[in-house]
């Protein structure tokens, strides 16, 4: 007898990358050390060595629920001129780290320029003088995981072939996979992690209150936003304070940084 009902299959591979994302999540602080011995190994099998951090601003290493550091006793950031992780001017200096402020999709470097799946004039705009010393490798595939308030992670797989430059071929054949369980990792990471909250939840800004913020970040004052959106300089006033109670903010500038956090405010032209 006929049947026109479609056999729905997953596809070939999907069940493995499933498993694979199961076993480097994170739901509690105890499943840490576990899910890096899984990220390491999954990088190790594939010749790169992995370097995570969940956060360029901060100068706190990653650890488990034990206080092992993850970079160092897990993913082997041991050796002389290794310890990358107790430098915490890297951010600020490291070409990597950097590029991750501007770019939210894989790529891979070198002292030669930065590569990905499309043109980026800020990280073409990049000086790479220095590179290997600056970077502490000759060239990696970049995993940048943008987080909730602004948040940035930057991680590096890095070949133990030392002398390999060019990556295109490592990049094109395993960035998807080291991009999915990087951010599957590091999302978890933070979650389990964080101490404390931020901001309000559930906190929602009107149409109006937002537009007066987004003026007030590119420097205009009160009197200046109400000329702009013809109402009174009180109104503008309330909109501003009333924004504030709801995030929970101790001035002008910290209710703006944190509207900015929750994407209400967009980039600036």
């Amino acid at each position: 007898m006929a049947s026109n009902v479609i056999e729905l299959r997953t596809p070939q591979g999907k069940e493995r990358m499933a498993e694979l994302l199961e076993q480097v999540t994170i739901r509690s602080i105890d499943d840490v050390h576990d899910a890096a011995v899984t990220i390491n190994r999954m990088a190790n099998e594939r010749g790169m060595r992995i370097a995570l951090c969940e956060d360029i601003s901060s100068k706190e290493p990653m650890i488990d629920a034990e206080g092992t550091i993850v970079n160092a006793d897990i993913f082997g950031w041991l050796a002389d001129g290794e310890r990358w992780w107790e430098d915490a001017r890297l951010a600020l200096h490291s070409p990597l780290p950097r590029a991750c402020r501007y770019e939210s999709e894989p790529f891979w470097c070198n002292e030669n320029g930065f590569y990905g799946h499309w043109r980026n004039d800020y990280l073409n705009e990049m000086d790479l003088t220095d590179f290997h010393k600056r970077s502490l490798c000759h060239a990696a595939i970049v995993i940048p995981v943008h987080l909730p308030f602004g948040q940035i992670s930057a991680n590096s797989f890095i070949p133990f072939d030392t002398e390999l430059r060019d990556l295109s071929e490592l990049f094109d054949e395993y960035a998807e996979l080291f991009a999915q369980v990087t951010r599957r990792f590091i999302a978890g990471y933070v979650t389990v992690m964080r101490s404390t909250r931020r901001i309000p939840s559930d906190c929602v800004l009107s149409k109006r209150e937002v537009e007066c913020l987004r003026w007030a970040a590119i420097g205009k004052t009160d009197k200046e936003i109400s000329m702009i959106l013809s109402r009174s300089h009180a109104t503008v006033r309330y909109h501003v304070h009333r924004a504030a109670e709801k995030l929970d903010s101790v001035n002008r500038s910290q209710t703006i940084f944190k509207a900015g956090q929750l994407g209400y405010l967009g980039a600036s032209d």
